[in-house]
Order: structure tokens, then C-alpha cells, then sequence
């Protein structure tokens, strides 16, 4: 299913849902950060994705990580929580959402980096180097402000 992302943009189409969700920034050993290249758009991001009933949000992190990229993470910290109402993801179905986003940082614990069918390139990045992906800008706003190891989350 395609997707596209909207950001103030006037012409874009009106949410119809409110879906939670939970990202991840998840780094190694050496201080990069694992970005996934995703299927439904072909910009790199974060791993991460909607809430199931019955499960926490920071638990959602975890197995997003988990099925999305292979590898076990526990959750370390919160980056920031992402609701701004001018951002909105169109999918080819007809499902239109407002971002609801809660984005953790977290640590490796195991596993093995493999790609799932979510996504077509998984690569731990260097901040330095995170400018030269392709991303939206709402991604690059979390890693911003994990980058900036800020002393409270972002709260928007």
C-alpha cells in the first residue's frame, strides 16, 4: 500500500482516523542510528508503526523494531511526542491520518539485522551523515531532537 506525507500543505486531503503509534531511535554501539528505507514511500525513517489493543506504547516500539529490522531493543528514554495536526499520511486505500506519534530511544539487546517486507534497505548512519538520506522532515525533526540530547521531551 502506498503512502504519502503531507506537512501544511493546503491541498492536502482531510484525516478520516487517528491512529497511535511508536517510533524508535535505536543506536549501536557506536553511537549510529538504524534507518530503514520503507517500501510504502522510499525514504528513510525510523522504525516504528501502530499500536495494537492490548499493548503498551513503549511495547509497540519493541516489536516494530523487532519485525521491521530483527533485532530486540529495550526502551532507554523518550525523545518526544508528535501530534501536530498539519501533518497527515494519505494511504492508496483511502485512510487518511492525522500523525499521532510517540518516539522512544532505545538500545540493542539481540537479534539479527534482516529486512522485512516493510522496508527495501536497513543501515545504521552516522548523524553526520543522516542529511544525505531521503526522509521527510517530520523524521528529521525526531532525530533532530534526539541529536540534541534536550534534558525533557519534545512535547507537540
Amino acid at each position: 500500500m502506498a503512502r504519502t506525507e503531507y506537512y501544511d500543505d493546503p491541498n492536502a486531503p482531510k484525516p478520516n482516523r487517528l491512529v497511535v503509534a511508536a517510533s524508535a531511535v535505536v543506536t549501536d554501539h557506536e553511537g549510529r542510528i538504524l534507518l530503514q528505507r520503507r517500501t510504502d514511500n522510499g525514504l528513510y525513517a525510523m522504525p516504528g508503526g501502530t499500536m495494537d489493543l492490548g499493548e503498551s506504547l513503549p511495547g509497540t516500539a519493541v516489536r516494530e523494531v523487532r519485525e521491521e529490522t530483527g533485532l530486540d531493543v529495550e526502551i532507554t528514554g523518550l525523545v518526544g511526542t508528535y501530534t501536530d495536526p498539519r501533518h497527515v499520511i494519505a494511504y492508496s486505500d483511502g485512510e487518511v491520518r492525522q500523525q499521532f506519534n510517540v518516539c522512544f530511544t532505545a538500545r540493542i539487546t539481540g537479534g539479527e539485522l534482516r529486512i522485512s517486507s516493510e522496508s527495501t534497505d536497513l543501515r545504521f548512519v552516522g548523524p553526520d551523515d543522516i542529511g544525505d538520506l531521503p526522509m521527510h522532515h517530520t523524521q528529521r525533526l525526531r532525530l533532530q531532537h534526539f541529536l540534541e540530547h534536550r534534558t525533557a521531551p519534545y512535547l507537540g
